[in-house]
């Protein structure tokens, strides 16, 4: 794998419990580098997607990854303002 280049992933609009875990098996398979992982698709600010992106950002860490996420909209960036993860996500 190419590490030059960072990691690209996308949330799904819906994402279910087995959909992050594959997510997050991929970033356990991929060597430590940086990831993007593109968050426009959610379809909604709900705490299941403040809990998919959580969950990444530790698998992540764990892992020694950089993760930035790209496209939250206003309604997710104030739902993560307002439980307090929107610094710790990097939003």
């Amino acid at each position: 794998m190419d590490t030059s280049q960072p990691l690209v992933m996308t949330l799904p609009a819906r994402p279910s419990r087995d959909e992050v875990n594959r997510l997050c098996a991929r970033l356990g398979a991929a060597p430590p580098g940086e990831v993007v992982c593109e968050v426009g698709a959610l379809g909604g600010a709900d705490l299941a997607a403040v809990d998919a992106l959580a969950r990444l950002k530790l698998a992540a860490g764990r892992r020694g990854h950089r993760i930035r996420f790209e496209g939250a909209g206003p309604e997710l960036r104030a739902l993560l303002l307002l439980t307090g993860v929107a610094e710790t996500l990097g939003l």
